[in-house]
Parts: C-alpha cells; sequence; structure tokens
C-alpha cells in the first residue's frame, strides 16, 4: 500500500488538462473515493493500457447512453466528471481487465480531441473551497447524524463507516463520501457531483439522506408489525389450544364446536354424492381447525352452507296427465300452438321414458307475444318450479359459473341460485334475453352456456365456487330472444327453436276480451259491472292507437282507459262507463296511428313495401321521382349499403329492359333519379324491398300508379329473377292489420304462410311471382 500512496502522491503532483476519457455505465466515482471497474471494450482497453505507461490517470465520465455502451460519443457523456489514479490493474482474459480506481478531484470538459480511437478532452479542473460558516457547519452536523442513524438500520454497512464520517473536517469530501455509500440511483449522484457550490452540494446530500431515513425507518416499522402479528397469532393458537384443552377436561363444547356438529348431521342427511361428500369433508376438516372470528372461517361455512343446502336428491313430481296439462297452457295463453304442441310431446315422451333428458327450448319473437310468460305456464302445465333470470346486458362469465372461491364475498353463479331458491333439481328454468348477452374483459357468458344447455353435457355441469359436478340434465332449460342473428351459432345449434309470431286483429280482440281487460280491471280496482268494452271499441284501439306484433301497447292503451274510468267513478261524475268506438277519444285522446297507405300509393312513384324489425313487421313505402340532370341516382332515407345495391340493380334492369316495359331507351340521359324512403332518421337495410324500388321507378317513368291496397317484398336481380326474402309472417301480420288486401312475394316465400292464421290467408290476395315481369302485371291496374 506505500507504493500506491507514494504513487497517487507522484501522479496527482501536476495533473494534465488533455486526459482520456473512460466513459461509466450504471456508475458514478467522487473525489477520494475507490470503485472497482471491468473493462471489456478494446477501444478503453488501449485507454488502460496507455495510461498504465504513463501517470495511470483517467477521466471517468457518466454515460447518458445505456443502450450502446460501445459507441460512446462526446455528446453522449455527461460533462462533469472525476479524474482517478488506476491503483490495481489486473488482465483476466484477453479482452477482460479489471481496475481499481482512486477518484482525485472533478473536471469540467471544455472540449473532446479526435484523433485516438477512445476518447480524449481538454478539461478544466475544479477544486473545492473550503471555507466554513455556522451553516456548512450546520449541515455537517445534520448529515453526519442522519448517516449514523442510517449506518444502524442498514445491517449492509459496517459500523466503522460511521465513525468515520465523523472524523471528516471538509464539507466537500464528507458530502462525496456519504452519497457514495447510501443507496441512491446513479442520475442522483451525478447531480451531487455536478453541483460545485458547497451549500448547494450539502442541501442536496441532506436531502437524499433523509429520504434514505425514511425508507429504511419505514421498512423498519413494516418488519416489526409483521413480527408482532405472528407473534400475536402464535400466542392466540397456544391459547386457543388451552382452552380447548380445559374445555374438554370440564366437558363443555363452544359454539364452533356446536356448528361443526350441525355440519356433519347435515352432509350424512342430505345424500350427497360421493365427490360432495369428499369436498365437504375436506372443508369440514379445515373448518374444524378455525377460530370463529377469522375471515377463512366465514368463507368455509358459507361453501358448507351452499353445499348442504342444494337440492342434490330433491324433486318434484310432473304432472304427466295430458289433458290437465293442455287445459293449464290454454287457459293461460291464447293461440301460440306450436309451443303448446312441443310441450305436450315432451310430456308425452316422458310418459313413456321418465329418464329421457329435457329439451332446451328457444322461443323467438317480436316483443310482447308472451315468450315470458309461457315459461311460468309450462311449469304449471309439468307440475314444476319455476325460475326466471334476465340475461341482457350479463357480460361476466362468473354469472353463470360463478366465482372462485379466492375472496370472502364469493358466490356460485346464477344457475346454482335457482336451484337453491326452487329446492329442486328438476325445475323449469327461463333464461330470458339470450340474445342480449354481452362479453368483455370478465369473458363471456355465452360460451359458459354452451355447457349449460347441452343435454349431452349438463349432467356433470361444474360451477367454480362449488368446485363440484352438479347434475342438469333434469332441468328444463327455456330460453327467449327477440332475433336468432346475435345468438353464436354453437350456442343456437344447441336449442330447440320455436318461433312465436305476432297476432293478427281477430286474436287480439279475443287475447283483450279474455284476458287483457279482466286483469287490468282487477289491477285498478274495478268491477266487470262498472265497465265493459264493445268488440268496436277493441278493434278500434288496436287499429288506431296500436301498431305492434305482440300486446303489451294494447294492453297499456286499455289501462289508461281503466284509470280513466277509476277517476271518473271516484269523482261520483259516473256510477259505470261502457267503452265504445264514439267514446274512446275521451280517454285516449285523438288516434295515434294514421292509415295513409291508400292515398299515397295513389300517386305514379309510390310503392308500399314490407320489412321486418326485430319488433315486427312494418309497412315500407318507397318513393321515386325524376328532375333534369345528368344520369346521377341520388338515394336519402340512411339506406344500408344492401339496399343501396338493390336500387342500383332495379335501374340498371329498366335500362336494359326499357324497350319491354314501354320506357324510352335513353331516358337516364337527361335527367336525375332519387329514391327516396321515409321515416329517415331510422337506419333501413336489406334485400327485401328490390322489387318494390324497381315497381315504383317503372311507375314513375310510365306514370302509372300501382294498385291500392297493395305491398310487396322480395329481391330482385339484375336479370329481373325475384328471390325469396324472410319475415314474412310478420311482414303478413302488419300487412294485414294496416289493411292490406294484396301482397306480392316469391314462390318460394309460399311454404311460409302455412303458420298463418286462416283468416289472415283469407282476407289476403296473395301472389306468387318469378320474375319481376309477373310483378309489374299484378301491380298495375291497366296491366
Amino acid at each position: 500500500m506505500t507504493e500506491q500512496q507514494s504513487a497517487l502522491k507522484q501522479n496527482t503532483s501536476k495533473i494534465s488538462t488533455l486526459i482520456s476519457i473512460l466513459p461509466l455505465y450504471e456508475a458514478v466515482l467522487f473525489p477520494k473515493m475507490v470503485l472497482p471497474l471491468v473493462v471489456q471494450q478494446s477501444d478503453s482497453i488501449k485507454l488502460v493500457d496507455k495510461a498504465m505507461s504513463e501517470k495511470r490517470i483517467i477521466g471517468l465520465l457518466l454515460s447518458k447512453k445505456k443502450d450502446d455502451i460501445k459507441n460512446q460519443k462526446g455528446d453522449d457523456l455527461a460533462k462533469i466528471g472525476t479524474t482517478a489514479l488506476i491503483l490495481k490493474m489486473a488482465k483476466v482474459e484477453d479482452n477482460r481487465i479489471q481496475l481499481l480506481v482512486q477518484g482525485l478531484n472533478r473536471f469540467k470538459i471544455i472540449k473532446f480531441i479526435e484523433g485516438e480511437s477512445y476518447l480524449q478532452a481538454r478539461v478544466k479542473h475544479l477544486t473545492d473551497d473550503e471555507k466554513k460558516n455556522n451553516e456548512i457547519e450546520a449541515l455537517m452536523t445534520n448529515i453526519v447524524s442522519q448517516f449514523t442513524r442510517i449506518v444502524e438500520l442498514s445491517p449492509g454497512l459496517p459500523p466503522e463507516i460511521g465513525a468515520m464520517a465523523a472524523t471528516i473536517n471538509e464539507p466537500g469530501i464528507l458530502a462525496d463520501m456519504v452519497v457514495s455509500t447510501i443507496n441512491s440511483n446513479t442520475l442522483e449522484k451525478q447531480n451531487v457531483l455536478e453541483l460545485l457550490d458547497i451549500i448547494k452540494r450539502l442541501k442536496e446530500v441532506t436531502r437524499l439522506v433523509n429520504h434514505q431515513m425514511d425508507i429504511l425507518e419505514l421498512g423498519n416499522k413494516i418488519q416489526s408489525q409483521v413480527k408482532g402479528d405472528m407473534d400475536k397469532r402464535q400466542r392466540e393458537y397456544y391459547l386457543r389450544q388451552q382452552l380447548k384443552a380445559i374445555k374438554d377436561e370440564l366437558g363443555e363444547k363452544d359454539d364452533s364446536s356446536v356448528e361443526i356438529d350441525e355440519y356433519k348431521a347435515k352432509i350424512k342427511k342430505k345424500n350427497l354424492p360421493e365427490e360432495a361428500v369428499k369436498e365437504a369433508e375436506r372443508e369440514l376438516d379445515r373448518l374444524s381447525r378455525m377460530h370463529p372470528s377469522s375471515a377463512e372461517y366465514t368463507v368455509s361455512s358459507t361453501y358448507l352452507d351452499w353445499l348442504t343446502e342444494l337440492p342434490w336428491n330433491e324433486s318434484t313430481k310432473d304432472n304427466l296427465n295430458i289433458k290437465k296439462a293442455r287445459k293449464v297452457l290454454d287457459d293461460d295463453h291464447f293461440g301460440l300452438e306450436k309451443a303448446k304442441k312441443r310441450i305436450i310431446e315432451y310430456l308425452a315422451v316422458r310418459k313413456l321414458k321418465p329418464d329421457s333428458k329435457g329439451p332446451i327450448l328457444c322461443f323467438v319473437g317480436p316483443p310482447g307475444t308472451g315468450k315470458t310468460s309461457l315459461g311460468s305456464s309450462i311449469a304449471r302445465a309439468l307440475g314444476r318450479k319455476f325460475h326466471r333470470f334476465s340475461l341482457g346486458g350479463v357480460r361476466d362469465e362468473a354469472e353463470i359459473r360463478g366465482h372462485r372461491r379466492t375472496y370472502v364475498g364469493a358466490l356460485p353463479g346464477r344457475i346454482i341460485q335457482g336451484l337453491r331458491r326452487t329446492n329442486s333439481n328438476n325445475p323449469v328454468f327461463m333464461l330470458d334475453e339470450i340474445d342480449k348477452v354481452g362479453s368483455d374483459f370478465r369473458g363471456d357468458p355465452s360460451s359458459a352456456l354452451l355447457e349449460v344447455l347441452d343435454p349431452e353435457q349438463n349432467f356433470s355441469f361444474s360451477d367454480h365456487y362449488l368446485d363440484v359436478a352438479f347434475d342438469l340434465s333434469r332441468v328444463m332449460f327455456i330460453t327467449t330472444a327477440n332475433v336468432l342473428d346475435t345468438i353464436p351459432s354453437a350456442l343456437k345449434d344447441r336449442m330447440e327453436v320455436i318461433e312465436l309470431l305476432g297476432y293478427a286483429k281477430d286474436e287480439k280482440i279475443k287475447i283483450a276480451r279474455r284476458y287483457l281487460i279482466p286483469r287490468q280491471i282487477k289491477a285498478h280496482g274495478l268491477h266487470p259491472k262498472q265497465i265493459s268494452f264493445t268488440v268496436g271499441a277493441i278493434k278500434q284501439i288496436i287499429s288506431n292507437y296500436t301498431r305492434e306484433a305482440g300486446l303489451r301497447n294494447l294492453e297499456r292503451e286499455i289501462a289508461t282507459i281503466c284509470r280513466g274510468v277509476a277517476t271518473r267513478i271516484v269523482e261520483d261524475k259516473i256510477n259505470s262507463a261502457r267503452i265504445k268506438t264514439v267514446n274512446i277519444t275521451k280517454y285516449l285522446g285523438i288516434p295515434k296511428v294514421s292509415h295513409e297507405h291508400k292515398t299515397r300509393t295513389a300517386t305514379p312513384g309510390v310503392v308500399m313495401g314490407l320489412a321486418w324489425t326485430p319488433a315486427g313487421g312494418e309497412l315500407l313505402f318507397i318513393e321515386a321521382t325524376a328532375m333534369p340532370g345528368k344520369k346521377e341516382l341520388i338515394l336519402t332515407g340512411q339506406l344500408g349499403d344492401v339496399m343501396k345495391e338493390s336500387a342500383t340493380t332495379a335501374l340498371s334492369f329498366i335500362r336494359s329492359n326499357a324497350s319491354d316495359l314501354g320506357i324510352e331507351k335513353d331516358f337516364f340521359e337527361k335527367i336525375d333519379l332519387h329514391i327516396h324512403v321515409p321515416a329517415g332518421a331510422i337506419p333501413k337495410d336489406g334485400p327485401s324491398a328490390g322489387i318494390t324500388i324497381l315497381t315504383a321507378l317503372v311507375s314513375l317513368l310510365t306514370g302509372k300508379a300501382v294498385k291500392k291496397d297493395l305491398a310487396m317484398t322480395g329481391e330482385v336481380t339484375l336479370r329481373g329473377k325475384v328471390l325469396p326474402v324472410g319475415g314474412i309472417k310478420e311482414k303478413i301480420l302488419a300487412a294485414h292489420q294496416a289493411g292490406i288486401k294484396i301482397i306480392i312475394m316469391s314462390k318460394l316465400n309460399q311454404k311460409d304462410l302455412e303458420d298463418l292464421p286462416k283468416k289472415v290467408q283469407k282476407e289476403i290476395s296473395f301472389y306468387f311471382v318469378d320474375n319481376m315481369t309477373d310483378v309489374l302485371k299484378k301491380a298495375f291496374n291497366n296491366r
């Protein structure tokens, strides 16, 4: 060490202002401090060899680049660094050198010198002003005090280093020594290195020391708390064991023992499946080792409650009397023959084969057609318990499969909850609005339903909370939806779809008289003698105040009348009321629905089409007009891409067949055609209006109006072929309610009329066509 000291004195006597620069990565050297380094780059090795052959002096600068340490340039380095003396150098390998360097003083870069393969720079050496004043001495005292405390709290620092700090008289050296020792990051150390003002440097070191002190004290506090909690738990455990032993000696039982005995009796009495018994006994064993006040005790006891209260073997006896079941269904609902027929078939099969698996029925239809209420009627006909829950807006898979038991608030999914509520393993489950299930980051509920709604899989349904298979094969699942398009195909494949059409006017009259009016009279506290409805009044409500496939608005209007009558009776204005066509406006106001189709289609260029919506069928007017222009086709009414393509196709057909249609060949040369579909705020799309758009253009260009009370639907090709479309039943019912007498559609849609009421089929004349020539012949009065 004597040689190193003499070399240090000799080499630091006069340091050149031209020094070689060695970049540092994630390290900062302070004056008078010692730092070990490893050098691997070839240029840096040349630099070290050069320095060793001279005064062993090099300059160390912090690199700003963290990704490419090999290609350092002057701009990539800090502007202030430390000159260092190489105390020791050892070549471990050909391309690797270990150094031990000691800082000499600070320097500032004047400019970098080119020429060598390594960096060289002209520098200015910096020295500290060692004059003291009261503020400097106070800062030094505070730093030493805090640093001594840090050494006491840090097991990795030797105790001697705190005493050594107290012996340093130079403020700059004290600040450098302390900041190089404490646990601060590289940028903070470089910041201290660049502070030349002693007071500013001491204040920055004071801040870093206080920050380090806060962290160490907080860590020490946390450690003490954890140790204290562990000691407390161990003490409580020993005390509980002693208390248990004392109670055993006295022949007493605590509350937890009584609860555990109750669970044992429940498990034995419930006759659980083998897998459930094992899980229950395992959880009961865990529960017996817990204290009742712990959170885990509540989690385990709640789980055992669910496990022992589920209807593993409890079921209701099916009512297999076909006549009685048919009467229940007929009493509750008018019509819906297809759905009723399927339920009767299920009962018949169940009577012949009691272990048959239940169907998964899906009732699809517009709102208000009785899908949901039909589920409770089915349960009543079967003599089973009924449970309904809505899937509309459900986005969390845990709603179906349950939450895993990883926190206190975990619960089973809705399927298991419903079984517990009904206390039966063969209820009727109504899964409402299955077409409105969503998905997000919490999973896809429709995927979880794949197992639930598959008779080949649901005999071993596993809820995440129970973690035990439950047999759902005896449950009768019924789902409802307004549309099928939004239901995933895999889920749709597992269900038997039964379509519930909208109701014809005569059916609505019968339902209103048999169900809706008596229900609303009772709901509003009236007596049947106090209010009555004529058939004409009911017809007027249906025609002039509602436009729907279902019955909800009809029932609302009836409720409005009942409220009005109840008010007048309470005010002693009347004793009873008979609702007729002449006085209906007194309660409902002016009609809400206008019947304008006869007057609108009397003008050439206007044709009535039929559209399908999730709420049922709708009338759709297509209007066309021409104006001077330059062969432009204008489309308005918020039309979708498919409908725009239908309009383009129709125009192309007319231009290519103009002579056959009695239209001039160059009719489109000097005009613009504008096609508009009213109710522009409502988006419209689909191919159903193809023949309607084409007929409207022909009507406009020939000046001929279509027949009164005529509507049409169908897709058209460039060759004039009429193709079938969907939603025929809903469209026809909407047309019938609006008083349409003639409907034109594709021949391939003829089969869709089978389920329509006979009266509807008699009151409407249907023309089934193959091509546009037939459509135009039927559409115009004189063709």
